[in-house]
C-alpha cells in the first residue's frame, strides 16, 4: 500500500493575511526600515520573524514608536483608543492593515451602538480581534464564549434592541449552538450578517472535514497563537483524527508516522505555502511519495492595498 500525503485545499494564506503582509513589505520597500507594527501583523512565527529581519518592529505599546515614524495596524484591528493615541503622536504615516472583513464588523458595531442596541459578541476573550472590535465604541459590549455565558447576560429577554456579532475567525459551525441559544432567550435578537463570518475560516474547516474521512492523522501548519489554526486541529480531533499543530517541519516526530499510510496536511490562514512544501518534503523522506490535492472550493477573494502603497 502506497503511503500518501493528502493536501487540504484551500489552505494557508487568505486575502486578509496576504494584504496585511504586503502592506508591511511595501512600506519597508517604499519608506525603508524601521516600520513599526502594532501587534504581530498576523499570527505566524515564520512570517513575523521574516518581516523582523527586514526591519519591521513589532510593538504592543505606542509609547515604543518614535515620532516621525511609520505605523501599521495588524490584520486583527485595533480599538478606537489606540487609533486616537496614534493620531496624537507626530507620526509620518499610519497604514491600517485590518482585514476588511473585520472592518465591516467594526462598522456594524458602531451602527448598532448609534441605534441604541444592546450588543453581544461571540468570541475568545483576549484575542486581538475581539479586543479591537469591542473597543470600537465607548459603550458596553457583552462577550460570550460559551453557552453558559448566556445565563450571565444582564439583558432582559424581551429587550427589543439586542444584537449579536461574532469574531470573524469563528466558523458558522462554531457559533451555531450559541446563536441558537441566544435566539431562544431573546425573541427580538438581531442576527449577524452571514458575510461577517470569515470565508477563509469556513473554507479551511470544510476542507479539513473532507480529508478527515480518508487520513490517519492530520498535520496543521500554524502558530500556537493562531486562533484559526487551533480550530483546525480541534475540528480534526473532534472528528476522531489525531492532529498535530506545528510551526515547522522539523517539529514532526517520526513516531507520529509509524504505522500510518495517509497523512493529511493543512495550514492556517496565516501560514505561507513554503511551510507546506517543507512538510511535504519532510514526509517524503519517510516514503510518503504519493501527493494528492483534495480541493473543496476555489477562493478568488482579493483585497485592495492602501492607495499610497499601490506600486
Amino acid at each position: 500500500m502506497k503511503k500518501q500525503i493528502i493536501l487540504a485545499t484551500p489552505r494557508g494564506f487568505c486575502a486578509g493575511v496576504d494584504r496585511a503582509i504586503e502592506i508591511v513589505e511595501k512600506a519597508l520597500t517604499q519608506y525603508g526600515a524601521p516600520i513599526y507594527v502594532r501587534h504581530e501583523v498576523v499570527h505566524n512565527k515564520f512570517v513575523v520573524d521574516n518581516l523582523r529581519t527586514r526591519g519591521a518592529v513589532f510593538i504592543e505599546d505606542l509609547e515604543d514608536v518614535p515620532e516621525n515614524s511609520i505605523l501599521v495596524y495588524s490584520a486583527h484591528g485595533v480599538p478606537l483608543s489606540v487609533q486616537e493615541e496614534a493620531k496624537r503622536k507626530n507620526l509620518k504615516m499610519i497604514f491600517d492593515a485590518t482585514c476588511p472583513l473585520v472592518s465591516k464588523v467594526h462598522n456594524e458595531i458602531k451602527n448598532l451602538y448609534r441605534n441604541e442596541y444592546q450588543i453581544i459578541m461571540i468570541g475568545h476573550k483576549g484575542h486581538p480581534e475581539v479586543v479591537g472590535t469591542m473597543g470600537q465604541i465607548d459603550g458596553k459590549i457583552f462577550l460570550v464564549e460559551t453557552i453558559e455565558d448566556i445565563k450571565l447576560l444582564p439583558i432582559s429577554f424581551d429587550c427589543k434592541k439586542v444584537a449579536v456579532v461574532t469574531q470573524t475567525t469563528l466558523s458558522i459551525d462554531e457559533t451555531k449552538l450559541i446563536i441558537e441559544e441566544l435566539k431562544r432567550k431573546y425573541i427580538y435578537l438581531r442576527l449577524p450578517k452571514n458575510e461577517d463570518i470569515c470565508y477563509a475560516t469556513q473554507n479551511r474547516q470544510d476542507a479539513v472535514k473532507a480529508i478527515a474521512k480518508i487520513c490517519d492523522i492530520l498535520i496543521v501548519i500554524g502558530s500556537k497563537n493562531s486562533s484559526n489554526s487551533n480550530r483546525l486541529k480541534e475540528l480534526a480531533e473532534n472528528l476522531g483524527v489525531k492532529s498535530y499543530l506545528i510551526d515547522f517541519a522539523d517539529e514532526i516526530s517520526p513516531s507520529w508516522l509509524e504505522g500510518k499510510f495517509s497523512i493529511g496536511v493543512t495550514a492556517g490562514a496565516s501560514a505561507p505555502e513554503i511551510l507546506v512544501e517543507e512538510v511535504v518534503n519532510y514526509l517524503m523522506k519517510y516514503d510518503f511519495c504519493e501527493i494528492k490535492n483534495f480541493p473543496t472550493i476555489e477562493e478568488k477573494m482579493v483585497f485592495a492595498l492602501p492607495k499610497e502603497l499601490r506600486f
